[in-house]
């Protein structure tokens, strides 16, 4: 259930996405603007889940132009985690061997 500025991920963690992580990601991924929904979405409903570094994972989810977009988030707890980073690649090859840890049916 995504809230405006939350997803559920597919652990069931509420995942967080506050305005001034958001800017923070415009700024250093400025082809991401206008794609705040997508990115909450990515992560509520992604193709598949790969590990990140550490304790991090990422939400991957392809788009019409071939591109798939990555969102970094972190669970913290059972009720909270948030966004770290996203954004947009055609490598996902490379992405793939990170080990995927969930994947759609």
């Amino acid at each position: 259930m995504r809230t405006p500025e939350k997803a559920l991920s597919v652990n069931g963690v509420p995942i967080r996405l506050g305005n001034e992580r958001w800017r923070h990601i415009v700024e250093n991924h400025i082809e991401l603007a206008g794609h705040f929904y997508d990115v909450l979405e990515t992560v509520e409903s992604p193709e598949f889940v790969v590990k990140g570094h550490q304790d991090e994972l990422i939400a991957v989810k392809r788009f019409d132009d071939g591109k798939y977009l990555l969102v970094v988030y972190k669970e913290v707890a059972d009720n909270d985690g948030f966004i770290i980073t996203a954004f947009f690649t055609s490598r996902i090859e490379q992405v793939k061997k990170r080990g995927i840890l969930w994947k759609r049916d």
